[in-house]
């Protein structure tokens, strides 16, 4: 029976196995929910500062145009220094989310070089896509890990700055924004984004024809509306991929909490089928001794 017991072994491992990745998928059931709602809510703040950016992204509104908007017109060939904001997860379990999107932004990067980027910077945020563009030997210039499971604008200040002020100082043609986009909980979207130049795309048309009176004045004010609203968009892409990855978690746990149980049915199976196998050989053991005794 020692087959038997190398079974029963395998059994009670995988069934600890399922145990572990049942507990994991109520986890991550419970942290999408709250993923989901701090997602949601930070939408409001940067619908209204987009609808802000829109108008002042005009001529006709001020004569001064901040850098942000300076840049804007020329195609992505025309880019010769671009930077990308790739936002990853720190721990891993979830399926192909990281994977998909540092996919994307590999082939994103060899379409940069292809139109002529000779100086591609990153800034990575989360562990895995960190780790993973360190093997490429990828020039990384800011960074950070263990973000948490809820994003904190103050953690993500110092390695955003880095890009935006970059960009501000002249040394960025174009400053890119890669993350996993929430759709729903069965399905999350990787997606590389245009983050500067502020294009028409990204800020959308103004609503209407306005006019605004500057305190103290008009630079100040851009100044600082640009800065937090490109904030807004960062945070936003961190919450939207905090939702994803917890989704994704409970997905891929579930689905590994379901295999276990198949894997265990086709074990007692073979255990079954093994058991019955010795017995049958011990009775015929038996019943041949019984034979040869009485002849």
């Amino acid at each position: 029976m020692s087959v038997g017991k190398e079974i029963r072994t395998k059994i009670k491992s995988v069934q600890n196995t399922k145990k572990i990745t049942k507990a994991m998928e109520m986890v991550a059931a419970s942290k999408m929910r709250r993923a989901q709602e701090r997602m949601r809510a930070a939408r409001p703040y940067a619908e209204k500062i987009r609808r802000l950016v829109a108008n002042l992204s005009q001529a006709s509104v001020t004569d001064y145009r901040h850098p942000f908007l300076g840049k804007a017109g020329g195609n992505e060939g025309a880019f010769r220094r671009v930077g990308l904001i790739l936002v990853t997860t720190d721990k891993g379990l979830c399926g192909g989310l990281n994977t998909n999107v540092l996919r994307l932004a590999v082939s994103a990067m060899r379409q940069w070089e292809k139109d002529g980027a000779a100086d591609i910077r990153l800034a990575n945020i989360g562990n895995k896509g960190l780790g993973f563009m360190q093997r490429m030997n990828a020039r990384i210039v800011s960074q950070l890990v263990q973000v948490g499971d809820a994003p904190h604008l103050e953690k993500l200040i110092g390695p955003m700055k880095v890009m935006i002020d970059a960009f501000q100082n002249g040394e960025l043609d174009a400053v890119y924004l890669g993350y996993t986009r929430f759709i729903n909980t069965m399905k999350q979207e990787p997606v590389i984004e245009p983050l500067l130049p502020l294009s028409g795309e990204r800020i959308g048309a103004p609503e209407g024809s306005w006019d605004y009176l500057y305190e103290p004045d008009a630079k100040t004010v851009i100044d600082d509306l640009l800065v937090r609203y490109v904030e807004a968009l960062i945070y936003q892409a961190v919450a939207e991929n905090m939702a994803s990855e917890q989704s994704a978690r409970m997905v891929a746990m579930k689905a590994a909490t379901d295999n276990a149980g198949d894997v265990i049915k086709e074990l007692q199976l073979v255990y079954n089928k093994a058991r019955q196998a010795a017995i049958t050989k011990e009775i015929s053991e038996i019943v041949g001794g019984a034979a040869a005794i009485a002849g």
